[in-house]
């Protein structure tokens, strides 16, 4: 073979290979995404407490994160019970609840700041942080839902119902979301959480 027909041949073989890596490389993209990638770390996102005080979410850097919107007046409010169980049992090792209330769903979450927090200390003793009513769909969904609905970790989904769950790793990556009807003490729930813990 002459020098000339090799490098042709040489060409065309490394351009096939170029064409077929990219195409899959596309593929794999739209399969397993399905959402939006810039999306996919939270850290540079702020929201507010129940004080209304400004929180960025850059200050949670190093903890592992559980985001739910809570209701309480919800058939899974009792949920509570479970995610204080949790939040007791490792935030010691870098493990940090984040609750927003939401009365998008019934409206079984009708009362202000002062009384949902009252609520939660008196009848679930809850002590992981709560911040301030929202809204987790539509128009007016704040920019931390906007990401945790629509990531190309958990694809594009508007929150369905009240204790709908997010993972979040401890650089601020969205990991895994979980069904509102999943307990927070559900071994699928655990599992996940250890594992980011070890990281």
């Amino acid at each position: 073979m002459t020098d000339t027909k090799f490098l042709r041949v040489h060409f065309y073989l490394v351009l096939f290979f170029s064409l077929y890596l990219s195409t899959s490389f596309c593929q794999s993209e739209v399969k397993n995404n399905g959402g939006n990638t810039m999306n996919d770390n939270i850290s540079n996102v702020t929201v507010v407490d129940m004080d209304k005080k400004n929180i960025h979410l850059s200050d949670y850097k190093g903890d592992v994160l559980l985001i739910v919107n809570v209701a309480s007046e919800c058939g899974n409010t009792p949920q509570y019970k479970g995610l204080e169980e949790i939040y007791e049992k490792y935030k010691d090792k870098g493990f940090e609840i984040l609750a927003f209330p939401c009365n998008q769903f019934g409206e079984q979450e009708p009362g202000t700041n002062e009384e949902i927090k009252e609520f939660c200390t008196t009848k679930y003793n809850v002590k992981f942080k709560l911040f301030d009513k929202i809204n987790v769909n539509g128009e007016n969904r704040i920019p931390l839902y906007a990401k945790l609905t629509d990531n190309g970790v958990t694809g594009k989904k508007d929150i369905p119902w009240n204790f709908e769950k997010f993972l979040v790793s401890r650089d601020g990556k969205i990991v895994q979301r979980f069904n509102y009807k999943t307990e927070p003490t559900s071994g699928e729930v655990i599992t996940a959480i250890e594992k980011e813990l070890l990281k």
